[in-house]
């Protein structure tokens, strides 16, 4: 099952703009079928479709030299960093120049005293961290994937950490990118704020790739916690741990992380990570602080956990504990894939106001059971925000018939809710079909805006609109 079309090739400036590169990039220029198939769509259920070479780029200045002989000839172009996104955003129905920046990965300044840093797309945010680990600093955007920072801005991603400190747009001050002629441009300076003319750097985050390639970014910083503590607590249903969540956030108490897993994700957990949590609805939190606040705070919610029938309440400042825990979070995909062996996990995202989370979570579980389907369900449950893995076979047509048609109902009844059918995994190919129904004419203007930065159509054509 797929939600992806191909779109007319251009064979004749595909073959001719890889002479050109060829000769300019020598053995950087790769044309082998393995290379190209790692940058097609690999993560998810949507067909991979292969570029006809990836460009391995060195410095903006040849992404530039790339795209502008890919914009004489009209050659698609796909920008590549990780390839963790999860709705195709990387394929290449096309064809064409898949321009992989992976080894644009450099931190070029860290200003300790603004509280930013200057890098390439291509560093990851574990290796951005790791850089930043002796300044008492760190960038607190954590998708779960080791994403690049490129590919987390261009997809608008966010994450455990976005309840307080927020997604991609408001942790970038200004990025550089290159355009679908190959013009270099800068969209900022390095101010915190600016009246200058239209926001340019909130355009293309969340642009995939759309608009143009993003070469450089200038990240917010933050101070690195004097403390930071855990905290674990179990629930008899969703509707009583996203009541906590609720009177969590309305009471104000800053909480860096709140994470919501239903009782058959804790269950996968528990096999795949070796914990021993009740298999009920879980909330997984963190909180940032002065030693004395995370004790707080803590205590605090405990409090609130207890109105709510919430049981197991135990917290921890130990680091060892902290990062066993939230690795079995970051590692929730692979535990549910291991509880069907053989099977793919589809990975689907919405976002409501959080005050209808319990009620679309309870829904999207009797959905999926209506449909005799393998799911579970966690969320980022501070922002209203969750996700649904689907377990399926690809080679069962009945079982991805209804799989498709699971995916469709959680997208319209997000919207229908006046949330949105992508939180954070970005449009891409997969939500393409729902975005008038969301935005309504203001698709019109996204492409008219597309159409006159790329009138060729070269940048990653085929997603988003």
């Amino acid at each position: 099952m797929s939600f992806v079309s191909a779109l007319p090739r251009n064979d004749t400036g595909i073959k001719t703009a890889m002479g050109i590169l060829k000769q300019r990039l020598g053995d950087r220029l790769q044309t082998s079928t393995s290379i190209r198939e790692q940058h097609g769509h690999t993560t998810t259920w949507h067909e991979n479709q292969l570029p006809d070479a990836v460009a391995f780029a060195q410095s903006t200045q040849e992404v530039s030299d790339i795209v502008k002989i890919c914009a004489t000839h009209k050659v698609p172009i796909v920008a590549f960093g990780t390839g963790t996104s999860l709705e195709g955003q990387v394929n290449a129905p096309a064809g064409g120049i898949s321009i992989d920046v992976s080894q644009m990965n450099k931190v070029l300044k860290v200003h300790s005293e603004d509280l930013d840093a200057v890098i390439q797309p291509g560093i990851t945010r574990k290796e951005l961290n790791e850089y930043l680990r002796d300044t008492g600093l760190f960038f607190p955007i954590d998708p779960g994937a080791d994403a690049s920072l490129g590919g987390m801005a261009a997809t608008r991603a966010s994450g455990t950490n976005a309840v307080r400190y927020g997604t991609m747009k408001d942790n970038v001050i200004s990025l550089e990118a290159v355009l679908p002629d190959g013009r270099i441009i800068r969209t900022g300076q390095r101010a915190r704020k600016s009246s200058a003319g239209y926001d340019l750097t909130r355009l293309m985050i969340g642009s995939e790739g759309t608009l143009g390639i993003i070469t450089e970014l200038t990240v917010r910083l933050q101070g690195i916690p004097e403390a930071m503590s855990s905290a674990i607590c179990s629930f008899p249903s969703i509707d009583a741990a996203c009541r906590a969540v609720i009177s969590t956030i309305q009471m104000g108490i800053p909480v860096a992380r709140i994470e919501l897993l239903d009782a058959t994700q804790v269950k996968a957990s528990n096999a795949y990570s070796n914990l021993t949590l009740p298999e009920t609805p879980l909330l997984l939190l963190e909180f940032h602080g002065s030693t004395s606040s995370v004790s707080e705070q803590a205590e605090s919610f405990g409090e609130i956990a207890k109105d709510e029938d919430g049981f197991g309440f135990e917290w921890t400042a130990s680091p060892e504990e902290r990062t066993k825990l939230w690795q079995a979070r970051h590692d929730a995909y692979w535990a549910g894939l291991a509880m069907r062996p053989g099977a793919t996990g589809i990975a689907t995202d919405a976002c409501v106001p959080i005050s209808r989370l319990a009620e679309i979570v309870g829904m999207a579980q009797a959905k999926y059971e209506e449909l005799g389907l393998t799911a579970m369900i966690l969320g980022h449950a501070g922002d209203g925000n969750f996700h649904t893995t689907v377990l399926v076979m690809e080679d069962d047509a009945d079982e991805m018939a209804r799989a498709a048609e699971y995916v469709s109902w959680v997208s319209s009844t997000a919207i229908s809710m006046e949330g949105t059918c992508t939180g954070e995994h970005g449009v891409g190919q997969g939500k393409r079909s729902y975005l008038r129904k969301e935005l309504g004419d203001a698709v019109d203007l996204i492409a008219t805006i597309k159409a006159a930065i790329d009138p060729d159509n070269i940048m990653n054509p085929g997603k988003i609109i």
